[in-house]
């Protein structure tokens, strides 16, 4: 713990989400539009065994990728409130919140990126939005990194390019193997008391919200540790910084304060600046009154940025 502790502990955790709740928790250290018509009805447009997505709605293409050992459930309410505009593409991450994972303590966060982009070719996409919530928001940075002809725009909701510069500025993905190590062998040999008791202590540092608390416990409950500890594993030691500057996808940055609870304001800015200087035009928003999860913290003003994002033309 002397490690989260030093560079602000559960404060600055809160940045990338259900992940902090997992290495608390078990004591670890711590848009263009498709041609042609399409249905507004809900189908299952793709199941793998890396990822499966629902659609919702009609018109311009948007998806949504939730976060670490987080359920699609998470973005319901604004997939319902866009989908008489929008065909809203609702990504679940195997392994997560009850989907089944196959893979054992293999990598993670690159093949879910890779099956992101077979997907968009396959449905034929054309360049859609791609909002993705904390490891979701990294996967979606990595997506427009890799596939920039692919991908619209991205919407980073609290999220960072390089989850441990959380620790300070000075850590590097090497540096962070050691605690990556330690987080993903707290998750796979916690028992199942001690794991509940901490994703239970670790909710409200993560949402004000006392609904979305109950369902994040559920989802990490319900979730494959091993696919749990692969994931954080390789979220730690992976650093998206070194191709900020070469990526000409438009970025929206949206992160989280809350004085209460939270990440200060002047911490969170600093933060956010520091690790997204190097991406040329990157978008900046600070949603204050809320934790990691801003869409139930903030739903009114999240929605408000949902609709900024959707409307701007490419």
């Amino acid at each position: 713990m002397m490690f989260m502790s030093r560079y602000g502990g559960g404060r600055l955790l809160r940045a990338f989400a259900l992940a902090s709740a997992v290495v608390l928790g078990v004591g670890a250290i711590a848009f263009a539009v498709r041609a042609g018509p399409v249905p507004a009805v809900a189908q299952a447009a793709f199941v793998s065994d890396r990822l499966s997505v629902e659609v919702v709605g009609s018109g311009p293409d948007v998806i949504l990728i939730p976060g670490f050992a987080s359920s699609r459930e998470v973005w319901r309410a604004e997939a319902e409130r866009l989908k008489s505009t929008r065909r809203v593409h609702l990504a679940q991450l195997a392994g997560f919140a009850g989907e089944p994972w196959a893979h054992g303590d293999g990598p993670f966060v690159q093949p879910m990126a890779d099956e992101l982009a077979r997907y968009i070719r396959e449905q034929g996409l054309v360049r859609p939005i791609v909002v993705g919530h904390s490891m979701g928001g990294m996967t979606a940075v990595l997506l427009a990194q890799q596939h920039p002809d692919l991908v619209g725009r991205v919407m980073s909701v609290d999220s960072l390019p390089f989850f441990s510069a959380l620790f300070g500025p000075q850590v590097t993905a090497e540096t962070a193997r050691p605690f990556a190590d330690q987080a993903a062998a707290g998750i796979l040999a916690a028992d199942e008391a001690g794991f509940r008791a901490g994703q239970v202590q670790g909710a409200p540092g993560l949402a004000r919200d006392a609904a979305t608390r109950a369902a994040m416990v559920e989802w990490s409950m319900r979730s494959d540790r091993r696919a749990m500890a692969a994931a954080i594993r390789e979220v730690m030691t992976t650093d998206l910084r070194p191709g900020l500057g070469a990526m000409t996808t438009p970025v929206w940055a949206v992160y989280a304060a809350d004085a209460e609870g939270g990440a200060p304001a002047a911490m969170a800015d600093a933060l956010w600046g520091r690790e997204y200087a190097g991406l040329p035009g990157v978008r900046l928003i600070r949603v204050d009154g809320s934790r990691h999860f801003i869409m139930a913290d903030q739903p009114a003003r999240f929605a408000e940025l949902m609709d900024q994002l959707l409307a701007e033309p490419f």
